[in-house]
Order: C-alpha cells, then sequence, then structure tokens
C-alpha cells in the first residue's frame, strides 16, 4: 500500500506580496507617529493649545449670547479650535514634513524600493488626521464636562463635516508640499494660508459679529465653510448642502491639483 504524503499548503504569491505590503505600511505610521510624539512642539500648538484657549473662553463664558447668534462664548469657539487643529497638522505638520522629505531625497529613495514612498505618504495622512481626531475629541469631551458645551446633536452631519474639513485641509497640505522646494518654504507658504483662513474661521473675530460681507467671502472658504458646519451639527441642524459641497469641492481640487503637481523629487 502506498503511504500518501502531503505537503503542507503554500501561501500564494499574491497573498503574501499584499501581507509584506500592509507590513510595511503599518511600519511607516508606526515611525511616523513615533517621530510626531518626538517633535513636541506641534503636538503642543496643534492639541495642547486648542484646550488651553477653550478653558480661557470658558472663564470669560456668561451663557447665550445674542450678539453671537445665541451661543455662549465657549460654544462658539469649540468649533473654531476644531477647525484651528486640523489646519495645524494640515498646513503647519504635513507640508513641511513632506517638503522637507523630498529636500533631503528620502522620497526619491523610497519610490525606488518595494515599500513605495506612495505608502509614505498615506502614513503620512493616517498619522495626521488620527491625532486630530483625538484632538476632536478632547476638545468635544473638556467642553461638555468643563463647560457644559453639549456633545454634537446631529452626529452624522458632525462626522461628515469633520471628514470634509480635513479631506479639504489635507489634500491642502499635500498641494503646498507637491509646490514647495524646501520644508522651510512648505512652513512659511503653509503659515501665510493659514492666518487669512483662521481670520474667516472667526478665530479673532466670531463669524457672527462679522458684516455681512465678510460672513459671504467666508462662507466660501474651506474653514468659514468648516466652522458652519461643525456648529450648526453641534446644535442639532443638519449642516446646510452648499457648505457641504463647498468643502468637498475644496477637497477634490487640492486634490487633483496636488497629485498632478506631486514631485517625488
Amino acid at each position: 500500500m502506498t503511504a500518501i504524503t502531503t505537503e503542507p499548503a503554500r501561501m500564494p504569491r499574491d497573498s503574501r506580496h499584499r501581507d509584506r505590503q500592509r507590513s510595511a505600511f503599518r511600519n511607516l505610521v508606526q515611525t511616523e507617529a513615533k517621530l510626531l510624539v518626538r517633535e513636541i512642539v506641534p503636538l503642543l500648538w496643534g492639541v495642547a493649545f486648542p484646550i488651553v484657549l477653550l478653558c480661557i473662553m470658558g472663564g470669560f463664558s456668561h451663557g447665550q449670547e445674542k450678539s453671537l447668534g445665541g451661543f455662549s462664548l465657549v460654544a462658539t469657539y469649540e468649533p473654531i479650535l476644531i477647525a484651528f487643529t486640523i489646519s495645524t497638522f494640515a498646513l503647519q505638520g504635513l507640508a513641511p514634513v513632506l517638503a522637507g522629505y523630498r529636500e533631503r531625497g528620502i522620497l526619491r529613495r523610497l519610490n525606488a524600493t518595494p515599500v513605495g514612498a506612495g505608502r509614505l505618504l498615506l502614513a503620512q495622512l493616517a498619522v495626521n488626521m488620527s491625532v486630530t481626531l483625538i484632538a476632536t475629541l478632547g476638545i468635544l469631551i473638556v467642553g461638555d464636562a468643563a463647560f457644559g458645551v453639549s456633545l454634537p446633536s446631529q452626529a452624522a452631519g458632525f462626522i461628515l463635516a469633520l471628514v470634509l474639513t480635513s479631506a479639504a485641509m489635507l489634500s491642502l497640505g499635500l498641494l503646498i508640499a507637491s509646490i514647495a522646494r524646501t520644508a522651510r518654504v512648505a512652513g512659511a507658504v503653509g503659515t501665510m494660508i493659514f492666518l487669512p483662513l483662521m481670520f474667516f474661521a472667526g478665530l479673532w473675530v466670531p463669524q457672527a459679529t462679522m458684516s455681512a460681507a465678510l460672513r459671504r467671502a467666508g462662507d466660501d472658504t474651506p474653514l468659514g465653510a468648516a466652522v458652519s458646519a461643525l456648529q450648526h451639527s453641534m446644535a442639532g441642524q443638519w449642516p446646510s448642502a452648499s457648505g457641504l459641497a463647498i468643502l468637498a469641492g475644496y477637497a477634490v481640487t487640492f486634490g487633483l491639483l496636488a497629485w498632478r503637481l506631486f514631485r517625488w523629487e
């Protein structure tokens, strides 16, 4: 009687290749996260500062104010600070880091390896998006626990507005990284764009106290539309279709331009 021998089943080559790709991506995400944690200044500016500023606004908040559209001061600033956090990591974090990688030849070297520079880009997006979500959660929790600002009543609308805002601003960060020759230039350009965008978001003058012309102009900017959409969803209303369309339009436009202009070296 002939003995029947069986060989252990081998994993298909495509499966092994996909496993290696996933492992490489996880390693890149972990590496980028460690590098971000070591850079204490961006974390303090993008995560701690908005929460500190929220606490300051909470200390000066005295209930609902007619001049702020019926919102309290701290409730008015919560969506503004969420927009601040997203913009900080997109314009002053993502853009200079990627431009610096190109400047030092890291993207070119990675692009010539099986890992690919594209995964580094995706890892940067994943890390910045994760930190942004954590910071947003921190702002919401502090606002609710310390100052009685209700959590978003229209959760689905809030999540949609948050995702579109993140997509628009991260795409803008990629666009800056695609055209800036050095990390210093990317940081300078990001800051020059950040300041006027935050003005229309209401950081210095709340949108409700702006003139009608400024409000109309602000509604057409990424952060003006973002703050309006976030504020409406926090108050239990579905964000306006025009505001969501503006955010989606910016995300698509910036994303396509970044894809078209991005250089690995």
